[in-house]
This record gives C-alpha cells, structure tokens and sequence, in this order.
C-alpha cells in the first residue's frame, strides 16, 4: 500500500504535508502529526473522525452494515464458532486447527478458578451493590494476586495475563452475582463449554446439580461472541490509554469495565430494560411511543437503532432469531417480555420507526435474552463484559506487540478556552 501527500496551503502562504495511510479496507487517514511544526493541532470532540492507532482485529463498515473480526464475518462466526474458537481467531489472526484450538481451550479451562481470598473480598460491598461495582473492584484486585508476571515487553507474560482475564472473567461475573443474591458462589466445571458453564456458575446452586439448557447454551454463546469487540468503542480506547502508560493489565481491564458500565455504551441493555419497566403494561406502549418521538435520539438510547451504523446493525439479526428461540424455550408469562414484543413488532413495521432507522439493536435482543433466561438488568453489562473482555485483551496485547511504530502514550491535545495568562492578587493584601 503505497503512501500519499496531500499538502496544507495556510493564510501566510505556509504549507505543511501531510501523509495519507491507507487501510486495508474503508476510509483512509491523514497523519496530522506534522501540524505541530507550525503551531496547530486538530479539533475532533470524541475522536469520532480520528483513528488513534493502527488495528488488524476488527472492521466496521458502517454504510453497508458490514462486522469482520479478522476478516471474518461477524455473522459467520455467531453461527460458526464457540466463543473460545473466536478467542483464538482474534488473539493470534486466523482461525486454529483441531490441535490448536483444544490446547488452547484446555489452557483457558484450566485457569477458571480464583483464589478464595476472592470470594472473601465480596463481603466488604453491601448485598444490594450493582454487579459492575464489584466487577471493577474484583479484576483490579487480581493485580494483588498475580503480580509477578507483569511486565507488558514480555510477550509470555502477555499471553499469560490474557489466559487469565479471559478463563476467571465469567467466575468473577457469577461470584458478584451470586453475592447480590445471597447465595453461595459455584466452583467451574470443566466439563462444560465456555458458555455452558458460565450458566452453571450463574444458576446452579450447590444442592442439586444443573443441567445445561443446549437453547440458552447457544444463545449465551451467540451474546458473547457478538460483542466480543467492535472496533475502538469507549471501552476499549480506554484500556488502551491505560495501556499505553504500561499499566498492569488487569488494572487496565477494571478501567474498561468503568468505561463501558455508562448508559450510552454497555450498559445500554440495562437501559433498555428499564424502559420496559418504566411501560410496564402493552396498553401503556402507545403513550410512551407518543412521548418518546418528540427526541428519536431518546429510542437509540433504549435499544432502538444504533449511533454507529447508517442503517442496521448486523449483530442484531442474530439474535432476533436467538431471541425467539429462547423466548419459546423459556415462554413468555413475564409481562415485560410481552412488552418487549409488542414494541419489536412496531418497531419492525411502523413507518416512524422505520423512517428514522430505529429498528431494534443488539442490546434491545441481549436484554430480553439474559431476561427470559432470568437474570436483573444489572447482570446485563456484566455478561457484555465477559464478552468484551476478549476484545479488550486482544487490542492490549496488539499495542505492546506492534513494532512498527513504537508504543507512545496516549496524550490528546486541548483547545484551551480559559482565561489567558493573569496576575493573582491576594486578598491578604492591604
């Protein structure tokens, strides 16, 4: 891919060139770094044009509604793969062989434990504590226990810090749920699938074994792997501007856990079901349509259309079939799953929505899922953590191991629109 110029022209007949870098697929970029030769910067609120790095993990073509992790189709993959064949494809680039993927299944199986020390930290939070909070606090904490193998130039201790994000991720999301529902955590079972035994550990209890539902088994594994990643999201910028100072990775992991906890990010899902709650009743839906369509931005926040692709989002196709699979699996008596029903099928056919693009997004089809399955809404970000922590280590390790540029760290620049510079006068004078 060969290089371009553009060049510049400012007002005191000035120029400064700039390269243009293509990319292997979409928009190209313009290096702005040479404008500090002459005093400028540029100005993008939310970098929403501005690509911060260069990533080979995920592409999002946002006209035609195109996801590809590694080249491959996101819709290839939720109907293709278990969650750990994904782990694989977007840690090291291609999708393994037989060999490969059950060494590195075995190696993920293996590490699910955390210490019992663990379990003991949860005691220090209330029992009416949101998940999340726990979540931030519990995979901080696993700095204090593996803290001998951090250093980020080692591509050993890389791979090992990434064995065990990703193995103990779903035990700590079951443990904070568990601890808010005063019952006893589960252990793993190694006999079960990645997302087979998430389930366990979410809803097994220790006085009778549990069943993995194959249903529910898939549609968890479809809810993982779809938002395993999505390009440089809130979340994982953060955990790369933690990154890039060094950070111990799993400090790096808890600040990609903050970042996606906000309403606008992962936890839309428990948004979305709050907007449920707040209808309560399909005789209600008509009155609040009526509110809410004065602001269609309010529905793109509650699970209706999405601020990152023009037309649909390609996730959510996957699991509206998932979402009705489970829904006739597990039956659909919860009032608030009728609701969430009745608004998908206006949402699909009313000329409104239609219109402004508010078809029903991924989060809206994740939040009735983990809902049917039984889960709060405040498990709904923990359970898109446990997905997107893949995501988030994958971009980690691709910042230290890039070695084409060296690793700089993060350091975006303002427009300063203070005061200019003044003199302070003490009010103990005089």
């Amino acid at each position: 891919m060969m290089t371009q110029q553009l060049t510049l022209f400012l007002d005191d007949n000035s120029s400064v060139g700039l390269d243009v870098l293509p990319g292997t697929l979409g928009q190209s970029a313009v290096d702005l770094r040479s404008l500090a030769q002459q005093g400028l910067c540029s100005y993008d609120p939310g970098f929403s044009n501005t690509a911060g790095c260069k990533s080979a993990i995920s592409y999002i073509d946002t006209e035609q509604s195109i996801l590809l992790h590694r080249g491959y189709p996101v819709d290839q993959l939720a109907t293709q793969c278990d969650f750990l064949e994904l782990s694989y494809i977007l840690l090291y680039g291609d999708a393994p062989t037989e060999d490969e993927y059950q060494a590195f299944s075995n190696t993920i199986t293996r590490h699910t434990l955390v210490h019992e020390q663990m379990a003991r930290m949860c005691s220090g939070f209330r029992r009416d504590s949101h998940p999340m909070a726990l979540m931030c606090a519990l995979v901080g904490a696993l700095a204090a226990f593996y803290h001998e193998m951090v250093d980020v130039s080692n591509p050993e201790h890389r791979r090992l810090a990434e064995v065990r994000l990703l193995s103990k991720m779903p035990t700590l999301a079951a443990m904070s749920y568990k601890y808010t529902v005063e019952q006893p955590a589960n252990y793993p079972r190694n006999s079960l699938s990645y997302a087979g035994n998430f389930l366990h550990m979410l809803f097994g209890v220790q006085a009778e074994p549990y069943v993995v539902n194959p249903v529910l088994e898939q549609a968890m594994n479809q809810i993982l792997i779809l938002h395993a990643d999505h390009g440089q999201c809130a979340s994982t910028t953060t955990v790369r501007t933690a990154g890039s100072s060094g950070a111990n990775p799993f400090a790096c992991i808890a600040a990609g856990l903050a970042s996606l906890w906000g309403p606008q990010h992962g936890g839309a899902n428990e948004a979305c079901m709050s907007m449920l709650e707040e209808i309560r009743e399909i005789d209600e839906i008509p009155a609040f349509i009526t509110r809410a369509m004065a602001q269609p931005s309010v529905f793109r926040r509650l699970g209706f259309g999405n601020s990152r692709y023009t037309h649909s989002d390609p996730r959510a196709a996957i699991l509206r079939e998932t979402c009705h699979k489970v829904l006739k699996e597990q039956g659909m008596e919860d009032s608030l799953l009728q609701v969430a029903m009745a608004l998908e099928d206006i949402a699909l056919n009313d000329s409104y929505f239609i219109k402004n693009k508010l078809f029903p997004s991924a989060d809206f089809y994740t939040a009735v899922i983990l809902k049917a399955m039984g889960l709060p809404s405040t498990m709904f970000t923990v359970v898109t953590a446990v997905g997107r922590t893949l995501g988030w280590v994958a971009h980690w390790n691709e910042m230290h191991e890039t070695v084409d540029e060296p690793l700089q760290i993060y350091r975006p620049r303002q427009l300063y629109t203070g005061p200019a510079q003044r003199d302070f006068v003490s009010r103990r004078k005089g």
